[in-house]
């Protein structure tokens, strides 16, 4: 179960990664002005979705599965709930990120740099609330 464990904490920050660096890359994309930094911008944008922050959520998510039934916890709790829907909430993001990776691909953007460094500070706030919740396991 350690084993399970290590490597759920692993790819979920594989997957955190890529999903604090991604916003950040937009921030810089939406600045740039010649064509060999936004084709350099796409290409990085398109490599971090796609090989390092999707991959790290699909496998954070089934080990986190893993873990709920190797462990025994039960759905009803509280935490639980409350976790699984904070995971939810970020898979939405994850695709929201995406979408905007094909944004960029197309030249689409709306946003300002701006926006994409408020956007940018979501997930951190994701993080705190997942790992005080699995830390503290908080009865309701």
């Amino acid at each position: 179960m350690l084993w399970v464990k290590s490597f759920h904490i692993i790819f979920m920050v594989t997957w955190f990664a890529g999903l604090f660096y991604l916003p950040r890359l937009f921030v810089y994309h939406t600045g740039s002005e010649d064509s060999i930094s936004i084709n350099r911008f796409k290409v990085m944008e398109r490599k971090l979705f796609w090989g390092i922050a999707t991959p790290g959520g699909i496998i954070t998510i089934a080990l986190g599965f893993w873990l709920i039934e190797m462990t025994g916890f039960s759905y009803s709790a509280l935490w639980l709930q409350a976790k699984l829907a904070l995971v939810g909430i970020l898979v939405v993001y994850h695709i929201w990120c995406g979408k905007l990776v094909l944004d960029f691909k197309h030249e689409r953007n709306k946003h300002s740099h701006v926006w994409y460094r408020w956007f940018n500070e979501f997930p951190v706030l994701i993080l705190i609330a997942v790992v005080l919740l699995v830390e503290f396991k908080p009865v309701y």
